[in-house]
Parts: C-alpha cells; sequence; structure tokens
C-alpha cells in the first residue's frame, strides 16, 4: 500500500514539474530558516549550561534604583562591591565559598616588551573552586594561592609560543607595580556560550593591592568587580533574597558627608542570579560579557515559525488549487472501491515525501549557510546529527510534522470530491474548485508578515544610522581619542605628553578627560542645594582646561575653566588628605551640563552660573565641598543613545585623566601614526592605545546594526517564500481561466485589459495585508524605540516604503505570467476538448 502511494506521489510530481519546484523550494527555504534561527536560539538558552556544578553557582548582582543612577545606564547591575561577599558568607551558611574578580589590562612584559593583556582577571581567591573551568594542562589547585595564575590555550600560545608554559613566570605591570605570578595551569579556551570570559586569571593578595586605597575593600557604594559564589546543595536561591533587605540593616553602615546623611543600601538591591541566568537575564548593566534579550532571542523564534508557517501555507495553496485536475483522479479511485480514509492517506503520504525532498535540500542550505551565520553572530554554533546537541530527532520531527500539516487539509479537501459530480461528461478539469476564500486568507497572512518584516527592517536600520548621526552635543568628527593616561607610570606626564601632541603638524586642539566618547567608566556623587535636604545625584569627571576645544564643546552660560584662574584647579593626583582638607576648606569651581543645571533646580542656564552648592568630592569624614558654578555647557551625549542623558558635572585637574581626546585635520592615518610614534617616544612601559571617533561609534551600535541586518535576511526569506507561493497560484488560477480569457479576447478585451483583471485580483490580497501588518509592526517598533532615550519619530514613510515595496514584488511575480498569458490564442484555448 505504502509503495503504490509513493509510487503514485512520485508520478504527480513528476506530471507537475512546476508545482513541484515551487513546493520543494518554498519547503526547503522555509524549513532552512527555521532550523538556522532555531539553532541560535537553542545557542542562546544554552550559555553556561555546560559548566560543572552549574545549578549551584549563582553571580551576586547589585540592582540600583533607578531615580539615583548617575551614569545612565542599566540600573541592573552584575557588579557588585567586594564588601558583600564576606558579609553574605557570614550571615548565610548556605554559601559554601565565594570569590571576587577585577576586569583589568595590566601590561605584559617579556624581553623588553610590552603589550596589554585583553580579557583579564585579577581574583583574591580560588576562582577554579568556584567557576569549575575546563583544564588542559595543570590541576584544578592552581589558584590554591597568590601570586599564581591560569591561562587559556589561545593566550599561551599568544603570548609564549606554546601552550607548554605550566611552571613559567610571567610579569605583570598594573598599578605602578611590577608583579611575578607563576603559571600553574592552562585552560581550555572557555566556550562562547558563557556569560564568563577571561584569557588570562591572576590570584593577588587583594589587601596589598589595594594597601594605598582601602577604602576600596570596604565600600558599600564602590563597583569594580564581580562575584561568584558556590551555594551547597539544595540551597535555596530564593529563600536567601527573601532576607536580603534584613541583612542590608544588619550590614551596611550609614555614612555622613558633612551635614549629609545616607546609606548604600537605601540605593541598592542584591540578587542571587543562577550562572545559566546570566546572558539572557535582566541584569545586564557592567556585563563582564554581552548579554541579549530574552524577548529578542523569543522574537527570531517566532519569526523562524512564521517563516516555516508561509512555506506550509504555499503548500496548502497550491495543493487546493489544483485540486480540480486530481478530481476525476479521486473519482476513478472511489469508483473502484478506495475509501476516503485511504485517500486522506495517499495525499498525506505525497505531501511528506515533499517534505522529505525538501528537507534534504534545507540540511543542504543549513550546512552550507551556518557558518556565515554563525560567523557574523560571532557564535560558535555547529551543525551536529548525533549527540546531546544533535539535530537527527528534531530534524525528522520537524520533516514530518511539516509534512503532515502540509498535506493535512488538501487531503481531507481533495477526498471529498463526489464521482457523481466529477465524471459528468460536461464537466471540465480546470473547473475552479471552491470558492478560492482561504487561498486568499492565506496569502495575505503571507504577506502580512512580509510587510511586518520589511517595516521592521526599515526601522531598524533608520534608527541605526540615526544613531550614529544624530547630534551628540560635540564636534564628534576629526577626533582621535587616546586610552591609558591613568596607568601610574604614566601619572605625571600627562601635560607633557598633552604638550608633545599639541606640537604634531595637523592638531589642532587636545584636551584631557575621565569620560570620552562612548566609554564605559561611570563616576557619581550627591550635591546638595541650599534649600533643598535631598541629595541631587549627579555624574562628576575631572577635565582639563583644553577638554572644550578638543570636543568642540559649547557654553550656553558663563565660561569653562582657565589656567589664570587659581579656582579653577582641584586637587592633585594622586590626592592627599592635606589637599583634601584645603580643598573643602576654599571651595572649588565646577561647569554643569544643561540637565545638571535642571536638576539642581535653575531651569534658566544664566540663573546656575554664580551659585554655590555642595558636593562629596574627598572622603565623607572631610565633609562636603562648597563648588561654585561658574559655567553651563550645551548637555552632550558622551554615551549611546540607548541611555539617558547624564545629569554632569566636570572639575579640573592637572592629571588624573584617562583619556586624551586630540582634534586633527588631514590624513587620519598619518596622523595617528604621528601620535603613536610620539607616545613610544615618552612612554615605553605602556602600549599606544587609540581609536577614532567613527570607529567607536560602529563598535558602539554594531548590535544593532546586525540586528537591522538579522531582519533584513528575514524579510527576504519571507518575500521569497510568499513570491514562491504567489507565483505557483497565479499559474494554477490563470491555467482555469483559460477559456475566461479567451472568451473575454474573442469579445474585445485588449491585452492590458486580460493583465489588469488578473494583477488586480491578486493585488488585493496585499492591499488587505497591509492592514493587518502595519498595526502589529507600529506596535513592535513602538516597543523597541521606546528603549532608546534619542529616537526618530515613528511616521508613515516605513509602513507606505513596505506596503508599496510587497505590491510592487506581487505585480512583478505575476505580471509576466499574466501578460503571456494574455497574449494567448483565444482559438486554442476555446478548442473543444
Amino acid at each position: 500500500m505504502w509503495r503504490n502511494y509513493m509510487t503514485v506521489g512520485v508520478r504527480a510530481l513528476m506530471k507537475n514539474r512546476t508545482y513541484a519546484l515551487i513546493n520543494i523550494l518554498g519547503l526547503a527555504i522555509g524549513m532552512a530558516a527555521c532550523l538556522m534561527i532555531l539553532l541560535f536560539v537553542r545557542y542562546e538558552f544554552s550559555y553556561d549550561k555546560w559548566l560543572p556544578n552549574a545549578e549551584n553557582t549563582y553571580q551576586i548582582q547589585s540592582w540600583y534604583d533607578p531615580r539615583i543612577l548617575t551614569g545612565g545606564g542599566d540600573n541592573k547591575l552584575q557588579m557588585t562591591p567586594y564588601a558583600t561577599g564576606a558579609a553574605m558568607q557570614k550571615d548565610f551558611p548556605q554559601i559554601e565559598k565565594w570569590v571576587y574578580a577585577m576586569s583589568t589590562t595590566p601590561v605584559f612584559s617579556k624581553d623588553g616588551q610590552v603589550s596589554t593583556m585583553e580579557d583579564f582577571l585579577y581574583v583574591n581567591d580560588d576562582l577554579l573552586s568556584v567557576l569549575q573551568l575546563p583544564i588542559l594542562h595543570g590541576d584544578a589547585n592552581a589558584l590554591n594561592q597568590p601570586n599564581t595564575a591560569v591561562m587559556t590555550q589561545a593566550e599561551a600560545i599568544r603570548r609564549f609560543g606554546t601552550d607548554q608554559v605550566v611552571g613559567k613566570t610571567m610579569t605583570l605591570i598594573s598599578r605602578g607595580k611590577s608583579r611575578d605570578f607563576r603559571i600553574n595551569a592552562v585552560l581550555r579556551d572557555i566556550p562562547r556560550n558563557s556569560s564568563f570570559k577571561a584569557n588570562t586569571i591572576a590570584r593577588i593578595d587583594i589587601n596589598s593591592y589595594f594597601a594605598d586605597q582601602p577604602d576600596a575593600l570596604t565600600c558599600w557604594g564602590c563597583q569594580n568587580g564581580w562575584i561568584w559564589a558556590k551555594l551547597k546543595p539544595g540551597a535555596d536561591a530564593k529563600a536567601m533574597e527573601s532576607q536580603f533587605a534584613a541583612w542590608e540593616k544588619r550590614n551596611i553602615p550609614d555614612e555622613d558627608a558633612g551635614d549629609a546623611h545616607y546609606n548604600a543600601g537605601d540605593d541598592q538591591d542584591w540578587k542571587l542570579v543562577n550562572i545559566r541566568d546570566i546572558h539572557l537575564g535582566e541584569g545586564q548593566g557592567a556585563a563582564l560579557t554581552p548579554g541579549n534579550d530574552k524577548r529578542s532571542i523569543l522574537t527570531f523564534a517566532i519569526i523562524a515559525l512564521l517563516i516555516l508557517g508561509m512555506a506550509i501555507i504555499n503548500f496548502t495553496n497550491l495543493a487546493t488549487a489544483r485540486a480540480s485536475q486530481r478530481a476525476r483522479e479521486v473519482a476513478l479511485r472511489k469508483v473502484l472501491g478506495a475509501t476516503r480514509r485511504q485517500l486522506i492517506f495517499q495525499f498525506i503520504a505525497e505531501s511528506v515525501l515533499i517534505s522529505v525532498i525538501a528537507m534534504v535540500i534545507a540540511l543542504t542550505f543549513v550546512e552550507l549557510l551556518m557558518p556565515s551565520l554563525a560567523a557574523f553572530l560571532e557564535a560558535d554554533i555547529a551543525v551536529h546529527y548525533f549527540g546531546a546537541d544533535g539535530i537527527l530527532l528534531p530534524v525528522l520531527g520537524l520533516m514530518l510534522a511539516v509534512g503532515v500539516l502540509s498535506g493535512i487539509y488538501p487531503a481531507f479537501f481533495l477526498s471529498r470530491f463526489q464521482p457523481a459530480s466529477v465524471l459528468k461528461a460536461n464537466k471540465s478539469a480546470t473547473e475552479a474548485a471552491g470558492t478560492g476564500r482561504l487561498r486568499n486568507v492565506l496569502v495575505v497572512g503571507q504577506f502580512a508578515v512580509s510587510i511586518g518584516l520589511i517595516v521592521c527592517t526599515a526601522v531598524v536600520y533608520t534608527q541605526t544610522v540615526y544613531a550614529r548621526t544624530v547630534d551628540p552635543g560635540y564636534q564628534r568628527d576629526h577626533i582621535l581619542q587616546v586610552d591609558e593616561l591613568s596607568r601610574y607610570v604614566v601619572l605625571g606626564k600627562g601635560e607633557a605628553i598633552m604638550a608633545q601632541t599639541a606640537r604634531i603638524p595637523g592638531v589642532k586642539a587636545v584636551g584631557r578627560t575621565a569620560i570620552g566618547i562612548a566609554t564605559d567608566n561611570n563616576n557619581g556623587t550627591g550635591v546638595l542645594v541650599p534649600g533643598n535636604p535631598e541629595s541631587i545625584p549627579m555624574g562628576n569627571y575631572s577635565v582639563d582646561i583644553g577638554l572644550k576645544d578638543a570636543m568642540g564643546l559649547t557654553m550656553v552660560a558663563g565660561r569653562w575653566f582657565d589656567k589664570r584662574e587659581a579656582d579653577d584647579m582641584t586637587l592633585p593626583y594622586p590626592s592627599t588628605p592635606e589637599a583634601e582638607r584645603a580643598l573643602v576648606a576654599r571651595g572649588a569651581n565646577i561647569v554643569v551640563n544643561e540637565l545638571g543645571a535642571r536638576k539642581l533646580g535653575f531651569n534658566n542656564p544664566a540663573d546656575a552660573v554664580g551659585k554655590t552648592v555642595r558636593a562629596a568630592l574627598v572622603d565623607n569624614s572631610l565633609g562636603l565641598v562648597p563648588v561654585t558654578i561658574i559655567g553651563v555647557m550645551k548637555d552632550a551625549r558622551f554615551r549611546s543613545v540607548r541611555r539617558p542623558l547624564d545629569a554632569l558635572f566636570f572639575y579640573a585637574q592637572r592629571e588624573g585623566q584617562s583619556y586624551m581626546i586630540v582634534r586633527y585635520e588631514g590624513d587620519p592615518a598619518a596622523m595617528r601614526g604621528k601620535v603613536e610614534a610620539m607616545w613610544k617616544g615618552m612612554v615605553t612601559d605602556v602600549p599606544f592605545n587609540a581609536k577614532f571617533s567613527d570607529d567607536i561609534m560602529v563598535d558602539l551600535y554594531k548590535a544593532d546594526d546586525a540586528r537591522a541586518k538579522s531582519f533584513a535576511g528575514f524579510a527576504v526569506l519571507a518575500v521569497i517564500v510568499a513570491c514562491l507561493g504567489l507565483f505557483g497560484l497565479a499559474a494554477f488560477t490563470a491555467e482555469r481561466r483559460t477559456k475566461e480569457i479567451g472568451i473575454r479576447k474573442v469579445l474585445g478585451a485588449r491585452t492590458q485589459d486580460i493583465v489588469r483583471l488578473l494583477v488586480w485580483q491578486f493585488s488585493k490580497p496585499v492591499m488587505i495585508a497591509n492592514l493587518i501588518a502595519w498595526p502589529v509592526a507600529w506596535w513592535a517598533m513602538q516597543e523597541w524605540l521606546n528603549r532608546f532615550d534619542a529616537r526618530i519619530p515613528l511616521g508613515p514613510t516605513p509602513f507606505l516604503l513596505a506596503g508599496g515595496m510587497a505590491l510592487l514584488i506581487a505585480v512583478g511575480t505575476i505580471g509576466a505570467h499574466a501578460f503571456r498569458v494574455a497574449r494567448s490564442n483565444p482559438i486554442v484555448a476555446l478548442r473543444y476538448e
């Protein structure tokens, strides 16, 4: 019986090759898109599940009240203060062990050559006892004492030319000191599907490391690193979290700064997040690796299923459209004794056969395209058919599901034909079957999906371009941003480096700042305004006098810092207690931005100039510093447009800034080479590290650009699948209407009249699809755009563009075929059978 079904199915395909090609190709594209997207979705949900004991491994996170956040970023941080670890272990015996890690870029010194170490972590304890990372050489006790280190295989080869480095010593320079570390183990390269990332991990004596800054270990508002904790088996993290409010009150002391009183626990809440939930979790601020949004991932999964559904719709449409061609076959089989059940099984078997052929083609597409897609997504997505991550069973399930879903309605539709009515002498094999309403509904659904994806592509692309080009409040072009000025070995050389840079031909201005273009550092403090007992949070950053011209900042009231004004300069760097006491006594001058002035209560920027407020710029025990506002600067967006503008104030220092801003004219590459040569002539212990502002913008919006390209790819696939179905449907409809077209031509209809008739028939569903797609796309894009602080208005342009494009594609798909049919000879169409 099954052999008979297959024989009939193959003959049916061979007899109608166009129908078979459209169905198979449409299903193959839909299946391939579905498989590739679902592979990516599975990959995103697989983060850190490979880690041993992952179910008991947690990250302690600090989530801030968004109203007091000064950095303008995500208020749910993955970082937490160092003091958290010991305080939690003291009060919660469920914590078996915890470890603190800091990300830094020490200088690696070997054979007289220096280079910075990227993805480097300092830890205070044995990290490998908490995170059981895979070890290639050495053992799990590699970090059981200070001054030991481990590195990944790739990093070992990069630094030493071999992975046989166990027992070797490496010399690192950080915080102005040279330290030697013994390499006790080599790790296997950490998989990309991990929220943890490090090339080298070194254990230090953290008390010695912060000997000159002991407050860093006791400060409850300092966010400099991450804490991972291993809970004892059976520990209930949610039960622990429910006790955190009481734990805060027991452990976090009140602090005073003059007459200002506050408690760091009032600003933040602590969370225990399982390591498997970090990548797609709520807390994505200050992340060690970029996370993802669970809603976006689920959106991709829905799109994959929609594209597959469109391919299934094609099959259903074409099968019902050509039903009349098989009506006599069904009638004869029924006359010869076939039951309806047997006919249903036969047509479903034919559908499964098409699904099998389509799946083979789809897997070919997946094998060819998946490496490129994985590289584009920067993910390690491999196609395996067997094993724990094999796709063989899902492939078989998808193949059968698509075959059955595609064929079940056509099977019931075809098997219901009555032999008596079909076999009448005057019954034409090309007469239409049914009203065609279902087919029109399905076509509307297909193009609604296509139009929606085109709208999303247009909006995401436009917003990405807008983000890169919107006025940031300063002159962003022709800027070279030089990093590494805050290193200890560079301290004291900042003014000399700036002076030498200013002498380079082509350099127009040079300035230094603690906040640059798209930098990650956040520094906030509270400001007290006379008459207001509430502290106002503001970002505060040190700058030098040259920054205004270097960045092209604009003053809207007052003035910028002037080297001739003694009160414009604040503290030396590093600071001393004597200098801090003197600053509290004499006060300082600051420049605020427009938003900062408004937050301080001055709606008119000019009203803020000359006013004195108090800010916490020194050790809290010394009190608040009286600061006088000498100028108000136009709001400048230093960070991504996703983040709200910061309320900022700047204070002037001669040293201690992290970045040097170089405004230049002429060839960028030549300018970078000149600045690098100057740097190497003055600083031998720190490698040169600089980026152009344009390159920084590209990196900043890289994820948004990738999202725009992804939506564009989905839209193209959806349109291809929809057009394949539309073309096949138009071909069969035109075939059924051959006699009608012949009669119309005999009665005087012109070719353009026939083409207009056929094109209009298939244009109506596309127009109706717009009415469905537009509201859904508007809602989805409105939600997405609301995540940006600066965004494009969601006007009618992308919707009209998508609707017009879909209509043009539909007309182009069926126009040529309609023209060919309209030009056919009516004598042939009206010939007696």
